[in-house]
């Protein structure tokens, strides 16, 4: 089902003139780094058809039953939560004004103003009350209320760092149209990308016209590796071992909840309103440590229709290099023993970087191990 792009940018400049005259007089709210990425992804279309913060009345649609309250598939709360002192002086019904770092973003036009429950999101929407895990531990930290109604953007900030490749969904739809790929494959990740991602990649390009490769490069976790490390992993990797005419490279600015298979269902639909078709779920897809079984993230997309949904899943299990069939592949197409497959946990790999020693070519190029080890021992 083809779905219109939302857009709450603003262009038209004597509107936008005018919102921020009006802002001079408003109540003003401070964003975080991961409201201003939900604000960004609400007014460029990503979160399609969401067009501003959750009303009490979606909330709790989508933390019970992962669907908006008309009915519409969506598996994440997308909500903007203050503090009670804040909140005391915002009334329903008003105008308010968005800030990040001092500069105007835009407003929100306050439809609901509402208490509600943490651990209870947190169970629903993670599975855990523990506040070891991040998103978790989002929840506990933010504010008591928080504030639902649609929002109007009039200062579009595109990230510093990666400007140029952070194309909005049009353009992105706009792009594979240009290239005539009618079936596009994408690929979400917020690591860099080894031997195993690259082997998902490169099967499923086998069955599509081209794929997006669209890292997160909004919050994650403090022992995640940087966004500018992982891109210029990706750059290289693009440059050196993928045909560059069938992939295209633009960063996702959402940030990661490590919702596990709630967030496969809301990755699907972002890449989706980009224009993809078809979308990779590996193993444990937005997963942290053992919240998750291995393969629920692909589990649960049986809930839904595919048609409902408007993107195709592709589902692949766990990959690894086969020392005696000296190749990558899955238990689906290897026939050997465990004890002859090869693949690295994250703590050994941050062993090898520590100590200096380059991941071996099995793992990952020797390219993107050099780009770690620099980063490593300079961090």
């Amino acid at each position: 089902m083809k779905r219109e792009l939302i857009n709450r940018i603003i262009t038209n400049e004597s509107e936008k003139e005018e919102i921020i005259k009006k802002a001079k007089e408003l109540k003003k709210i401070k964003l975080n780094p991961r409201q201003l990425s939900d604000v960004k992804m609400i007014s460029n279309g990503g979160y399609t058809p969401i067009e501003g913060f959750f009303t009490k009345k979606d909330y709790l649609s989508v933390v019970n039953d992962m669907r908006l309250s008309n009915g519409e598939i969506f598996s994440l709360p997308i909500t903007l939560a203050i503090s009670k002192e804040e909140a005391k002086n915002l009334k329903e019904g008003e105008l308010a004004g968005l800030y990040y770092e001092n500069d105007l973003i835009g407003v929100i036009e306050i439809e609901d103003k509402y208490e509600y429950n943490k651990e209870e999101e947190a169970k629903l929407v993670y599975g855990t009350i523990e506040d070891a895990h991040p998103g978790v531990k989002v929840i506990y930290q933010q504010g008591e209320i928080y504030i639902g109604g649609k929002i109007k953007v009039i200062n579009y900030i595109k990230d510093k760092k990666f400007g140029k490749y952070e194309l909005l969904p049009f353009e992105t739809q706009k792009l594979f149209k240009e290239k005539k790929w009618k079936t596009i494959v994408a690929f979400q990740t917020r690591n860099p990308i080894h031997r195993a991602h690259e082997y998902l990649i490169k099967c499923a390009l086998e069955m599509v016209d081209g794929c997006l490769i669209h890292p997160i490069v909004g919050e994650t976790k403090s022992d995640d590796i940087p966004a500018e490390i992982r891109m210029n992993c990706y750059e290289i990797l693009i440059e050196k071992y993928f045909p560059k005419d069938r992939v295209i490279l633009a960063i996702n600015p959402a940030s990661m909840r490590y919702a596990g298979p709630r967030e496969a269902i809301f990755h699907s639909i972002i890449r989706r309103n980009y224009g993809s078709t078809h979308f990779i779920v590996g193993r444990d897809h937005a997963g942290v440590g053992n919240y998750y079984s291995p393969f629920a993230a692909q589990e649960i997309f049986y809930q839904f229709k595919e048609e409902e949904l408007g993107i195709k899943p592709i589902f692949f299990a766990n990959s690894f290099y086969c020392k005696k069939c000296e190749s990558m592949g899955t238990e689906k197409t290897c026939p050997h023993l465990a004890e002859d497959h090869f693949s690295l946990s994250g703590t050994k790999v941050r062993e090898l970087l520590r100590s200096g020693e380059i991941p071996p070519k099995e793992f990952t190029r020797p390219e993107i191990a050099n780009i770690l080890i620099d980063w490593w021992q300079k961090k």
